[in-house]
């Protein structure tokens, strides 16, 4: 979040002045789960409420504590049960000691500590699913089901509240969806240099005259890439010219994955048409840069952030219709083909993705013109940190007043 960002709105502000609520996370490296916990402490110090956080450490406690929030060392990654026994002690004295008032836990081992520490205490709890937990043993579900033992569960898509729902009963009634939010301001096209774009697409190589499709995520076989590969040699065959394909996404060590990419490329002659470049340090500038983004996902995934990112900087995107990412972009049969924010194609469907490309290639400049408008609307009002903060700072402030009333 940036430093003096106003998140909380007016209406959240009186109702938590002066409230202490604590956050527990393993660790606060980079991540989804880690993340959020920042910007939802910056939300809660905004709205003058004490925001403690209990983890053990890591690269984000500085910007924690520029944003007002408290960092209170505890060791929240174990797993060792004896350990999280003791824990269950420690918490309860931190609590105590700084007139804890809600916790919410964003991890499954400390969430067991937490809830153990909330219902000693008569706390509120709440937790979120940053995404979905597999384990198909009884024991395995029983260690995951304390996620959906909160007071409140909060899922991060419609597609997690349904697996949720699914794998444990227990949270049918208090589950509430709340879409990852993203910095927005990070993401507007007046805010990316020209000189920024330029110097990507001189690093990938493309001429002044070509297009960019642009596939934004790491090199692993369920991202899509062969997907968007064969997509990329149907086009082709269309005699669709001017174009370059762009895988930008770090390996991770996935050599066979490469040697496989670079052969579908060579077997449909794709040479200097189809490039893998390393992974992409300045995404607001690439997204700028391209003429469209595909997300085209075979696996389903829990929330779609490039997709809502590309919708931000006004770049035409287009989706496999799986999992959480599809929630992101407004198409048909939802809303009327007039009205779509992108485009969602079956998973693993070259050809559908390939017309997709097309259409998006042969839209007038007023329509697309107007296509960028409705997407950053879109985005702005369903999956903006603003909106995550608030609708989060919602829950604890009901949670809160239901205390209050019923003298728990």
């Amino acid at each position: 979040m940036r430093p003096g960002a106003s998140l909380a709105s007016p209406q959240a502000s009186r109702p938590l002045y002066g409230r202490t609520i604590l956050q527990i996370v393993p660790e606060l490296e980079a991540g989804g789960a880690e993340r959020t916990t920042v910007d939802i402490a910056a939300g809660l110090a905004e709205a003058g409420a004490r925001a403690l956080v209990a983890t053990e450490g890591g690269r984000l406690i500085g910007e924690l504590q520029a944003n007002g929030g408290i960092w209170i060392p505890f060791p929240a990654r174990t797993k060792n049960p004896a350990s999280m026994v003791l824990n269950v002690r420690k918490l309860i004295r931190v609590c105590r000691d700084e007139g804890v008032e809600l916790i919410h836990a964003r991890s499954r081992a400390p969430a067991w500590v937490a809830l153990l520490t909330a219902r000693a205490l008569g706390l509120p709890f709440v937790t979120t699913y940053h995404g979905s937990y597999s384990g198909k043993s009884a024991i395995k579900v029983l260690y995951n089901s304390v996620m959906a033992r909160g007071d409140v569960v909060i899922a991060n898509s419609r597609y997690t509240a349904g697996l949720i729902e699914r794998a444990h009963p227990i949270s049918q009634g208090r589950l509430k969806v709340i879409h990852r939010g993203t910095d927005l301001s990070r993401y507007q096209p007046d805010r990316v240099s020209p000189e920024r774009v330029e110097a990507l697409r001189k690093a990938w190589q493309v001429a002044p005259h070509q297009r960019i499709v642009l596939l934004a995520a790491r090199l692993t076989a369920w991202k899509g890439q062969r997907v968007l590969i064969e997509a990329a040699h149907l086009l082709q065959q269309q005699n669709l010219t001017d174009v370059v394909f762009i895988l930008a996404g770090d390996p991770q060590g996935r050599d066979g994955y490469v040697r496989q990419l670079d052969k579908d490329i060579a077997t449909y002659g794709l040479e200097g048409i189809v490039r893998h470049v390393g992974h992409c340090t300045d995404m607001p500038a690439a997204l700028q840069a391209a003429a469209i983004v595909v997300v085209p996902s075979t696996e389903p995934e829990a929330f779609g952030r490039v997709a809502v990112e590309a919708q931000a900087m006004g770049t035409p995107v287009i989706v496999s219709e799986l999992g959480a990412v599809p929630e992101t972009v407004l198409g048909p049969p939802e809303v009327p083909a007039a009205e779509r924010t992108g485009w969602r194609v079956p998973p693993g469907d070259a050809p559908a993705l390939a017309e997709a490309i097309a259409n998006v290639f042969a839209l007038g400049a007023s329509a697309q013109q107007a296509l960028m408008t409705r997407a950053r609307r879109h985005v702005e009002t369903h999956f903006s940190l603003e909106y995550m903060v608030n609708e989060t700072l919602d829950v604890y402030m009901t949670l809160l007043a239901n205390k209050a009333s019923s003298g728990r």
